[in-house]
């Protein structure tokens, strides 16, 4: 099993500071990877329903920094060596996509091929209008945007003309040092979030709270993968566990088939993030 911890660009001025000695303690202590959240603005009231909560709301303030998930990375990229670099996620229909395919790439060559990119639909319809995106059809415009870029990506000649864009006859250099592109983590827990998955992705970010409540949502998956012929073992699953909650539950996100364990620092029930991660650091085997 393999693990990660999230988030590592979100709280207040103590996320900069604590950023790149919080990766490099990590990185000693065995952790594979180190995650962002993303949000470009928290509104002071939204009629949103935030889908990850009972009482439909983020669980920050508007107050709350969200340091640019790619800046962070790139920021945490030059002080390690080994740790991997993920977004969980960054949202991509509100992006413009051949920024985001620059940015990735760069971050990845810069790294040394350590960027994984999770990606999701989004749920914030006012940051969308902050955005000037329209929130509509954010599905459709998802998946074109991850055509679009995976065109971007290949370092061929880039056609590509759809409701959303219309590009002709560029090349965009460098092209990731991962071929043929960073691994795409696709976010959700809807059947079209699933579908994606299954379509579209490497793997799978799934936000679920359990192994209960993972071992159903993966029952719809391999069914899923199965009606449109992806083979349901190439799909690498990445679960959410929160310590605090489940503290003997990694044997039972094993037998699920899950590779990837991405830990909140806030559940591991302590203060600083030296004591979170030698809780999380116990189950590496490092």
């Amino acid at each position: 099993m393999k693990f990660g911890i999230v988030p590592i660009n979100v709280g207040g001025p103590s996320a900069a500071e604590q950023m790149i000695p919080l990766a490099q303690y990590a990185e000693a202590a065995g952790i594979e990877s180190v995650w962002t959240f993303e949000h470009a603005m928290v509104p002071m009231s939204y009629e949103s329903r935030y889908p990850y909560d009972k009482s439909g709301k983020m669980p920050v303030k508007p107050e709350t920094w969200f340091i640019d998930p790619l800046i962070a990375l790139s920021h945490v990229a030059a002080a390690t060596k080994t740790l991997r670099l993920g977004t969980g996620v960054n949202i991509l229909p509100q992006t413009n996509p051949l920024l985001l395919a620059k940015q990735a790439a760069s971050i990845d060559v810069l790294s040394g091929g350590r960027l994984t990119l999770g990606l999701g639909i989004g749920w914030l319809e006012e940051e969308f209008v902050a955005m000037g995106t329209p929130f509509e059809r954010r599905g459709a415009r998802f998946n074109d945007y991850i055509a679009a870029m995976k065109k971007v990506w290949s370092g061929d000649v880039v056609e590509h003309q759809s409701d959303f864009l219309n590009w002709s006859g560029f090349k965009s250099f460098p092209t990731p040092a991962q071929r043929p592109h960073p691994p795409l983590l696709v976010g959700g827990t809807s059947k079209q979030a699933l579908k994606r998955v299954a379509q579209l992705g490497d793997g799978w970010y799934a936000p679920s709270g359990s192994p209960e409540q993972l071992a159903e949502q993966l029952k719809e998956l391999r069914t899923i993968a199965s009606e449109v012929g992806r083979d349901y073992s190439t799909i690498e699953i990445t679960g959410t566990w929160r310590v605090a909650v489940q503290p003997d539950a990694v044997k039972a996100y094993e037998d699920l088939g899950v590779s990837r364990l991405i830990v909140p620092l806030f559940s591991t029930g302590k203060t600083s993030y030296q004591e979170a991660i030698d809780v999380i650091a116990k189950h590496t085997g490092a």
